[in-house]
């Protein structure tokens, strides 16, 4: 009884990854249109902020899809690993997009020079693990 209900909680967390999966599509289309639109105008004044957010928007729902493809794959598991990118590129993100604060982007430099740190730390692991003759997860 019990793996029916988990067979069937299975198939939904499925079946709604899919649905956000193709949601994301969709809106990282209609960013691609806007992108197209305002560059193909002769407005260029100012819309070089805008062009980056959506670029920086881009991409970030391309990692999205991306997780959710590895969280798939991966038997419902997404590794620190790319949780850790998926955080970096959204600080770089904040970094580019607001960059008139120097505290702040004190802050953001040196969250994103710790994480970089976690993954440097996260790879030294997996390296002795394999060496232990284990499986690194």
């Amino acid at each position: 009884m019990v793996e029916t209900y988990k067979k069937v909680l299975e198939k939904i967390i499925k079946s709604f990854l899919f649905i956000l999966g193709i949601l994301i599509v969709i809106y990282m289309a209609r960013d691609l249109i806007e992108v197209f639109k305002v560059i193909m105008t002769a407005q260029m004044k100012g819309s070089l902020v805008g062009i980056s957010d959506f670029i920086l928007a881009f991409f970030m729902l391309f990692e999205f899809i991306v997780m959710i493809i590895k969280y798939i794959e991966d038997t419902h598991n997404i590794p620190i690993k790319y949780l850790v990118i998926i955080s970096i590129t959204a600080i770089l993100r904040q970094l580019l997009v607001v960059h008139d604060n120097g505290l702040q982007t004190l802050l953001l430099t040196l969250s994103i020079l710790i994480l970089v740190v976690v993954l440097f730390v996260i790879e030294l692991i997996k390296e002795k693990e394999l060496k232990r003759g284990k499986t690194p997860k």
